[in-house]
């Protein structure tokens, strides 16, 4: 939210010539047009004032001669994802927000909607595997340093961090562990903080978070280096701490298709065929998030894998939560999930993600008064 938005408020009757002014002093190039009680009856742009030159329109004139009356605005209960679609899909960059009154409460500028706040969570990512599933893909390239697209899968990892303000990494190393710290030093090259995990043995997901220097004083991720995925970081994270939980874990809803008809028996009865049924599971996507305090349930030096720890917290009875994921999602564990990697990534990782017409039902279009 823009902080001074109050400064954008301006009465209908105000001079196209002090709007001209008074817009380039707030340098926004936007003004919120209000009555006295601060409901929105329009708003005034740059443009709209050229064209109202270009029309021979007098400066003298009121600016509600040349305002726009019915422009989108945003209710204040509607999140920042609705907002960034509708934002994009309209080519808009800001926008009011109104109440149920539809008085203004502020103004929403995508360049601050873009920008996200740092988040100091510590983030680790396992990037020490043999990949030895990809055969000779990876004889001399470790795993997270294939190209998936244009980029190491581990980058498109790290850069979907980003986005949500994350900074503080750590890679757990093995496998070429100087191929990934030549490529990634320490993190100068993306603004962000890249230390290194050595295990000089396997160790197992969980096991390698021994080794960290120093334990995290908030909840942190874990996730494996050889993953694609679209999920929101922010919202898991903010899944974790409404659930109180120890640890989360995100899954992934798998589908198995029976290639037979399944037969339902009652004794020598047959009594129903179930051609090719499909069953539904829930498969543990490799992502998480823990709380410090479980890393007291790791062995030092010792192989411990993640299902391990949270077996150990489901028996402590500590909370554990499941987080469910429905965005894009695939584990890179064979050749032909890199051979499909290629292709998803196209369309999900290198272009604006598709935005629907439907979009445009969550803005909110004011009624002339």
């Amino acid at each position: 939210m823009y902080k001074d938005w109050q400064k954008t408020l301006i009465s209908p009757a105000t001079a196209i010539i002090e709007a001209m002014r008074l817009i380039d002093k707030i340098a926004l190039q936007i003004l919120l047009v209000t009555d006295e009680d601060k409901t929105l009856l329009g708003t005034i742009t740059d443009g709209d004032i050229r064209r109202a030159i270009l029309r021979g329109e007098s400066l003298e004139d009121p600016i509600e001669n040349v305002m726009n009356t019915r422009p989108t605005a945003f209710t204040a209960d509607e999140s920042v994802e609705d907002m960034l679609v509708a934002m994009r899909l309209l080519k808009i960059s800001k926008v009011p927000v109104v109440d149920h009154k539809n008085r203004v409460v502020g103004l929403e500028i995508l360049d601050e909607l873009l920008r996200p706040s740092p988040k100091d969570n510590p983030v680790v990512l396992m990037a020490g595997g043999l990949g030895s599933r990809l055969g000779s893909l990876t004889k001399n390239c470790p795993k997270p340093l294939l190209h998936v697209g244009n980029k190491p899968v581990l980058q498109t990892i790290l850069e979907n961090f980003m986005a949500y303000g994350f900074h503080n990494f750590y890679f757990s190393v093995n496998y070429k562990a100087k191929m990934i710290e030549e490529y990634f030093g320490d993190g100068t090259k993306w603004g962000v903080s890249i230390k290194y995990i050595h295990e000089d043995k396997r160790m197992g997901t969980a096991g390698a978070l021994s080794l960290l220097p120093e334990n995290p004083k908030m909840p942190f991720f874990v996730m494996n280096g050889d993953i694609l995925t679209k999920v929101n970081f922010l919202q898991l994270l903010d899944f974790h701490g409404e659930h109180r939980a120890a640890a989360t874990m995100c899954a992934f809803k798998y589908d198995l298709q029976i290639p037979y008809g399944v037969l339902q028996i009652d004794k020598h009865r047959l009594v129903e065929i179930d051609e090719k049924p499909v069953q539904n599971f829930f498969v543990n996507a490799g992502i998480y998030i823990l709380e410090p305090k479980t890393l007291n349930h790791i062995p030092a030096d010792t192989f411990f894998d993640m299902p391990s720890l949270y077996e150990t917290l489901i028996e402590t009875k500590q909370e554990v939560a499941v987080f469910p994921l429905r965005e894009y999602w695939l584990d890179i564990g064979h050749t032909s999930d890199f051979e499909r990697a290629q292709v998803d990534f196209k369309n999900f990782f290198n272009q604006e993600e598709k935005e629907s017409p439907e979009a445009a039902l969550i803005t909110k279009v004011p009624k002339k008064p």
